[in-house]
């Protein structure tokens, strides 16, 4: 399964998923193309490292997101993209993305969603005194934040913590859990029935807690 991420920041997870790839963990998928809407992040420095395919969109040239996102379909289609993976791609995408790849768009957020969708979701769990914490990879819908929750790792909310501490904390989770479930997708285990995803496997696979441990 071809694999193209967007990133707009330092891309940490992008780097989790070239890791994996590096070490085979991601088989049967594979990283073709890195995109980006922001010149000169840090996630473009990290393609470059690993010898990735990239390409940048700056967004404030469209003059709409449905342009934008027309624009990112072509980029991706010219790559041969099945699954889509928002690793800190930091804009909402319309339904003239989520058509062209349907269930085929996934995210990382560092809550445990419904909880603290949209930005500073660490901070917002620290001001809510929230007992834990943590990250869901999600498919993506037309809201924010909201589409059928994929997997899920718990992160304990430490007296000490501040929203950094928390937020470091959380991204050791993400690393591991998005390219186990991007592994589970390209598998095949992954479907989708209304709301509810189910996770085929899951025994085998360490999932019978619906957290992706390894594949």
């Amino acid at each position: 399964m071809n694999v193209g991420v967007l990133a707009s920041g330092s891309g940490t997870n992008l780097q989790a998923l070239i890791e994996a790839g590096g070490r085979g963990q991601l088989d049967p998928a594979r990283l073709v193309i890195v995109g980006v809407n922001v010149p000169g992040c840090g996630a473009l420095e990290r393609a470059a490292r690993a010898a990735l395919p990239t390409f940048v969109l700056d967004h404030k040239r469209f003059a709409d997101r449905a342009a934008f996102d027309r624009a990112l379909v072509e980029e991706l289609r010219r790559h041969g993209v099945e699954l889509v993976v928002l690793a800190g791609g930091m804009r909402l995408v319309t339904p003239v993305f989520l058509d062209a790849f349907p269930q085929r768009v996934i995210n990382i957020h560092p809550a445990l969603l419904p909880s603290f969708p949209g930005t500073h979701a660490q901070r917002q769990a620290i001001e809510h005194g929230v007992r834990v914490s943590g990250c869901t990879v999600h498919f993506v819908d037309a809201a924010t934040d909201s589409g059928p929750i994929i997997a899920q790792a718990a992160v304990p909310v430490l007296e000490s913590d501040d929203e950094d501490t928390l937020r470091l904390r959380i991204l050791g989770e993400e690393h591991r859990l998005l390219p186990a479930v991007v592994r589970a997708i390209a598998h095949g285990r992954v479907t989708v029935e209304g709301r509810r995803v189910r996770l085929q496997g899951a025994a085998d696979a360490g999932l019978a807690d619906g957290r992706l441990r390894s594949l």
